[in-house]
């Protein structure tokens, strides 16, 4: 059974990110405060998870929550960055759009929220000093596993995995032969495929393998 809390702080936010392994898409973050009755039996890591089990829980999450919030960092900036700091800096953003401002934070993974914090890069949103210190001011613990350990944590995977996958449908209608639609821009054979036929979209990750060594991307 998922905990609801670790650091017993009443406002304790979980957060989390979905797209860190695709060739194409934005990585999209997630952060969620529950209510300390929050409960919800089918809750587990979104990877767990059916598609039609993610879609029923997005609106009770969604309506139950004190407050959450969804970031898309796209391909160009997961370029400038790379994607570790990509998936940082996309949950450092949920937390500062959160309408109440957690007392604590844990984070899916093995990486201290304030990772590279106030990252300067040329794309994407820019931290104001005030954003910066206001980060700085709320203790964080990553949990390695945190997903399948704490009830926020579960939450904003989940919210962060249905919200990228609806992204994905719909720039499947602008490409579909890549159908991203079903791959939601992994590295399937059939993905892969249609990258050696058709080459990268604008919304390829340039700074990935997209093709292996053995083939080359004919422009």
């Amino acid at each position: 059974m998922l905990q609801k809390n670790f650091s017993g702080f009443v406002l304790e936010s979980g957060t989390d990110e979905a797209g860190r392994g695709c060739l194409a898409g934005p990585v999209t973050a997630a952060a969620i405060i529950l209510p300390d009755n929050f409960e919800n039996k089918l809750l587990n890591d979104s990877k767990q998870l059916s598609e039609k089990t993610r879609e029923l829980l997005k609106p009770i999450i969604e309506a139950q929550a004190i407050s959450f919030a969804v970031t898309h960092l796209h391909a160009n900036e997961i370029d400038e960055i790379n994607i570790l700091n990509a998936s940082m800096k996309g949950m450092q953003e949920c937390i500062l759009k959160l309408n109440q401002k957690p007392e604590f934070i844990i984070v899916d993974g093995n990486r201290s929220l304030y990772a590279k914090l106030g990252l300067k890069n040329t794309l994407g949103k820019q931290f104001s000093t005030d954003e910066i210190e206001m980060l700085k001011s709320i203790p964080n613990q990553s949990i390695i596993k945190g997903d399948a350990k704490f009830l926020s944590i579960a939450a904003a995977s989940v919210l962060a995995k249905t919200y990228r996958d609806e992204y994905m449908n719909a720039i499947h209608e602008e490409f579909p032969m890549y159908n991203w639609k079903k791959n939601k821009g992994y590295p399937t054979q059939e993905h892969r495929d249609a990258i050696k036929k058709y080459g990268p979209t604008k919304y390829h990750r340039m700074s990935f393998r997209l093709l292996p060594e053995q083939l080359k991307l004919e422009f």
